[in-house]
């Protein structure tokens, strides 16, 4: 099960992970990866405490036609 949340400020929760020492799973990538298509957004994923896999995303079309 992943658990999957949008979130305004993707680059402040990221500093955020890192302070706090979270478990990554796939640190911050895009989605898509060839810049083609899709969600076009930035992800993380994570452990939980309880060992779930959580998924940040930045909202819809914020990763940008070049960003890769």
């Amino acid at each position: 099960m992943l658990l999957c949340f949008e979130i305004d400020d993707f680059d402040a929760a990221m500093e955020r992970l890192a302070l706090l020492g979270a478990e990554i799973v796939l640190p911050k990538h895009r989605n898509p990866p060839g810049g083609k298509g899709g969600p076009n957004h930035w992800e993380c994923w994570l452990k939980d405490p309880d060992s779930y896999v959580v998924v940040l995303a930045s909202p819809d079309g914020s990763a940008g036609p070049q960003a890769l």
